[in-house]
């Protein structure tokens, strides 16, 4: 393999080419993570017209989080205790969102789209399912992208948002397709799952490939010679064998790795700054939006339209820290923009009350191009300055505290509720 020289007078391997194909990859793993769980939240108006009472975008909310953070709390903790297979555990959450998708497209034909008890429970169970199956995936592939470059965990959450943007152009298509139809919701939402279920299948083939990529095989190889034992069956798949890293000069007794505990400490700032942008963007997005703004010119189209502005520019947002003079990166400054975005709760609150549709539209824009920008910025700027194991740690971390801050925010949602009549 080529070497370089470095500062300090040693050589390195070359980094081997490849990098904006993998970070095509990271981008559509990035989609196939979440648009399982934002087609659920995209055709809000279906699972609103089956069950009116259920207050669905709420509780399908709720049921998703604590299966996401309880399998994540287990999955973290227990790769600090052993060495997790990042390989199966990857593949596993794709397997499982792929059979979780079928199903509830399964459970629409086969109960003909009516609604009740009995199908509600199981479209919660089936999003408990890809509450476990979105901590596997994305803790595991935070997780394995912190051991790489910064550009792909900015492909992957890019991905992340761009399965809002697409669900959300779709939502508008698939209504001016069905809109005159009968049971056109339903339709709409059949192709929804359909496509999602398809997407899935393709991310299961897609990691495969991922492994084989030959910049990935570099950084996984620097990572398990730092120490990181996560890599071993990635790089085994890749055909590299983890003996010959040991034989290179690994010794397990010479690396020092900070414990989980010691690396929250030290990255406290930026597990609060996660933490509250999505508490803030949950308490708003999506219930708020499909239950309180009233009604409008736009009439059903109102909160579709309110959705799609968020997704999209959530999506457009996490490539402005691409632009190196436009990315923040002090961590102060990252924790003072993230306490002014709680100056929203009450601009959507008398948005609501007395603005028009045109203020509602712009604040949901706004509201989304901070999310997607101050996430990429925490998630890039993280990871620096630690060894793979750490950075294999850290990224798990912070992806628990993501999801913890989209439980509260999804609880606090529910406050919305209370004086709905004078909205």
């Amino acid at each position: 393999m080529d070497t370089i020289a470095t500062s300090n007078g040693s050589e390195e391997p070359r980094k081997p080419g490849g990098k904006y194909k993998a970070m095509i990859v990271c981008f559509i793993l990035g989609l196939g993570s979440l648009v399982a769980w934002n087609s659920m939240l995209t055709i809000g108006d279906y699972y609103y017209k089956l069950f009116p009472n259920y207050h669905p975008s709420r509780v399908l909310t709720l049921v998703y989080q604590p299966f996401a953070i309880g399998t994540l709390i287990i999955l973290a903790y227990r790769g600090s205790k052993s060495n997790i297979n990042t390989r199966l555990r990857n593949l596993a959450g794709f397997i499982l969102f792929f059979v979780a998708t079928l199903l509830i497209l399964i459970l629409d034909l086969a109960t003909s789209g009516r609604g009740g008890i009995g199908p509600y429970i199981g479209i919660c169970l089936l999003t408990a399912c890809f509450g476990i199956a979105d901590a596997h995936i994305e803790g595991g592939m935070v997780g394995d992208l912190y051991l790489m470059c910064p550009e792909f965990v900015q492909s992957y959450f890019a991905g992340l948002a761009a399965s809002g943007a697409l669900t959300s152009l779709l939502r508008v298509l698939t209504k001016l397709a069905f809109e005159k139809s009968n049971n056109g919701l339903r339709k709409g939402a059949i192709l929804f799952f359909a496509i999602s279920t398809f997407i899935e299948f393709l991310c299961i083939i897609l990691y495969a490939i991922f492994a084989k990529l030959p910049i990935v095989k570099y950084y996984r190889s620097k990572a398990a010679s730092e120490g990181s034992k996560t890599v071993a069956a990635d790089l085994a798949a890749a055909g590299i064998q983890t003996k010959k890293i040991d034989q290179a000069g690994y010794d397990d007794k010479q690396v020092e790795r900070l414990s989980n505990r010691q690396l929250f400490m030290e990255n406290i700032d930026y597990a609060a700054d996660i933490i509250l942008i999505y508490v803030l963007t949950l308490s708003i997005f999506p219930g708020f939006l499909y239950e309180n703004t009233g009604t409008h010119q736009l009439g059903i189209w109102y909160p579709i339209v309110l959705v799609a502005m968020y997704n999209v520019f959530d999506l457009i947002s996490r490539y402005i820290p691409l632009v190196p003079w436009l990315k923040l990166e002090s961590r102060k400054g990252l924790l003072i923009a993230i306490l002014s975005r709680f100056l929203l709760v009450p601009a959507f609150y008398f948005t609501a009350k007395y603005g028009d549709q045109g203020w509602m539209i712009f604040l949901t824009s706004f509201l989304g191009l901070t999310n997607g920008y101050l996430t990429v910025c925490v998630m890039t700027v993280a990871p620096r300055g630690y060894k793979g194991p750490e950075q294999n740690a850290l990224g798990n971390l912070l992806v628990l505290c993501l999801l913890v801050g989209i439980f509260v925010g999804a609880v606090l949602d529910w406050l919305w509720i209370i004086g709905k009549d004078s909205f």
